[in-house]
């Protein structure tokens, strides 16, 4: 049962949000779980892990145990400061972006150049800029609440933010993070209270330019076509989504068992990153895939309730911040299932708390962190506590 408390009552309160915690936890555990299932086979055969078949579940868990920590430290950050330093933070999330397009500093993968190699780790900003974009936008919004029907005042200092930010992105490429950033800043807008008109504005014309951005790029357009018929070319652009689509046949409703899958064994490519979901849907079956489905359902309701608690209080910063940080994971999750289903077009984007990789992991454990942040001051202002 989910806890719901009243934010007028200090009798009985926890200080935490228990369905938050156990949330994100099951996700972590499940996902390292997974994760090792997912690439046993791979780390048997691949270069660079002599042959040791739990090396990225060694990996994996480091990474774990480096974001709980820094998530540690975060949670002690007041929200009060995330907001004062939002800016700064908007600009060094930019700074990252833009080094990350320097050759000698920026590591290529797959020919995408998204990653700075600190030798022992690749490290990916824009990981990072989804936080920094949730508290730029957030405090943006509360400092022009009053301008927020301006087209000069409120509307193009965002479009600007977006043009900025969205080119550095495409230029890498990364198409998906500029997705889920562009849903963050339309997100916070309209739950601050943006003109509708201007809002049905900007929804128009980011539509019209993502369709511009698929059409002028060559393999834009096949992951769409290979979306719209993987069956077509099964063994060249629509390759990825037929084998997940293939495990998600084979999982049925129980799965076939953990360990079981078959098409983690070099046919699906990166089982246990992007596309982690389907092998769950084979070894676990529907009902490994609705668990995974309800536990994030539940963190985004329990950001939005954190969120409408905050704003009660006249807290707006930290309630468009943990709503903010509701629709990132929301939209992420979503945007990776549906690539996983074949209800999206295929897409490099990780599941959060879940996937392999380092930024993904470590961005998430900080972002908890935040939010547990956000529901400890509501909670403790509730009980009569100063923050």
């Amino acid at each position: 049962m989910i806890f719901q408390y009243d934010i007028r009552s200090k009798k009985n309160l926890p200080d935490f949000d228990q369905s938050l915690i156990w949330s994100a936890i099951l996700l972590l555990s499940l996902g390292l779980v997974m994760v090792y299932s997912a690439s046993i086979s791979i780390a048997e055969a691949g270069r660079g892990t002599n042959g040791n078949p739990a090396h990225f579940l060694a990996r994996h868990s480091a990474y774990l145990a480096v974001g709980l920590l820094t998530g540690l430290v975060a949670f002690q950050v007041p929200m009060r400061l995330w907001q004062k330093y939002s800016f700064p933070l908007f600009l060094l999330g930019v700074a990252l972006l833009a080094l990350v397009l320097i050759p000698a500093v920026g590591h290529e993968v797959n020919g995408s150049r998204r990653w700075i190699s600190l030798w022992i780790v690749n490290f990916q900003p824009s990981e990072f800029m989804k936080l920094f974009i949730v508290f730029y936008v957030a405090n943006y919004t509360v400092r022009k609440a009053h301008h927020l029907d301006s087209f000069r005042k409120g509307f193009l200092p965002m479009l600007i933010m977006v043009l900025v930010v969205g080119g550095l992105l495409l230029l890498e490429p990364d198409f998906g993070a500029f997705v889920v950033i562009t849903a963050i800043m339309m997100a916070i807008l309209f739950l601050g209270g943006m003109d509708l008109k201007l809002f049905a504005g900007l929804i128009g014309f980011l539509i019209a330019a993502l369709l511009i951005l698929i059409w002028i790029e060559p393999y834009r357009m096949q992951r769409f076509f290979g979306f719209m018929d993987p069956w077509d070319d099964p063994f060249g652009k629509g390759y990825q989504l037929s084998h997940a689509l293939i495990a998600f046949g084979r999982g049925e409703w129980l799965g076939v068992g953990l360990g079981g899958s078959v098409e983690k064994l070099f046919y699906l490519p990166e089982a246990h990153t992007d596309f982690l979901l389907a092998v769950i849907a084979e070894e676990l079956g529907f009902a490994g895939v609705a668990t995974v489905v309800a536990l994030f359902a539940s963190l985004v309701i329990r950001a939005f309730v954190i969120g409408r608690h905050a704003a009660a209080r006249e807290r707006h910063f930290s309630a468009l911040a943990a709503q903010g940080i509701g629709v990132w994971l929301g939209v992420q999750a979503f945007i990776n299932m549906g690539v996983n289903m074949g209800v999206l077009p295929t897409k490099g984007l990780t599941l959060p708390f879940m996937s392999f990789g380092g930024s993904s992991i470590v961005a998430s454990c900080i972002t908890l962190a935040v939010l547990m942040r956000a529901d400890w001051e509501n909670r403790q202002l509730a009980k009569g506590f100063p923050v």
